[in-house]
């Protein structure tokens, strides 16, 4: 499989879409946890996702709320519910019998990135790596970061003030293999040339790392 495919994910009495793309010979899958006020259609996101499939690892964009739920603008702070959706998209893909057996991870931004934390926590080692760009892990609370086994990377704009000090505190709690890295030059959407280039040259890396190829 490779072309990409609009998927639909029940989530309790709601239903998400996502867009689904498995590169052949994939070393995993990635699950996308946008954040406020984003969707599936991030063009930031996409091309961290497009860099991901050049690397070979698969990726499940997804809208973390319906239209209606997005509209209220509180829901888009709502952690627990984004961590639910999160969950409710782990139990879709092991339904999927031609990718359940794909090792998975998750890239967080903004809001989403306490989300995808909080769902790693909740998944133990069946979390295999997560990366935040330009994230709030600091959401997550501190006695969840510090129940996360999944290898974690923060990337954080060099210029993106007040956002590094909340990762260095949010990294500090991690428990897990960890790193923070500084993007030099980069606000917080990381608009700057080359900046996203970076993230997504680092996120490549972080997951194929802990995504290791099949021998």
């Amino acid at each position: 499989m490779s072309a990409a495919r609009l998927v639909h994910i029940p989530a309790g009495s709601a239903t998400i879409e996502g867009m689904l793309e498995i590169p052949g010979h994939a070393t995993g899958l990635v699950l996308f946890a946008h954040g406020s006020g984003s969707s599936r259609h991030s063009p930031r996101n996409n091309y961290v996702a497009g860099v991901l499939r050049q690397a070979g690892v698969g990726t499940l964009l997804m809208d973390l709320l319906t239209p209606e739920e997005d509209r209220d603008y509180a829901r888009r702070f709502d952690i627990a519910l984004l961590t639910q959706r999160l969950l409710d998209a782990v139990r879709w893909v092991v339904a999927q019998a031609e990718i359940r057996e794909l090792p998975l991870g998750f890239f967080g931004a903004s809001t989403g990135a306490a989300a995808a934390l909080e769902a790693a926590a909740m998944l133990g080692d069946e979390a295999r790596a997560v990366v935040s760009r330009g994230g709030r892990p600091d959401m997550a609370g501190n006695e969840v970061l510090a129940t996360v086994m999944a290898p974690t990377l923060l990337l954080v704009g060099g210029l993106d003030d007040g956002v590094i000090d909340l990762n260095r505190q949010a990294y500090d709690r991690l428990c897990c293999e960890k790193k923070l890295l500084i993007i030099p030059g980069a606000t917080h959407l990381f608009e700057e040339p080359g900046t996203l280039e970076e993230v997504a040259h680092q996120a490549a890396h972080w997951f194929r790392q802990h995504m290791p190829p099949s021998l």
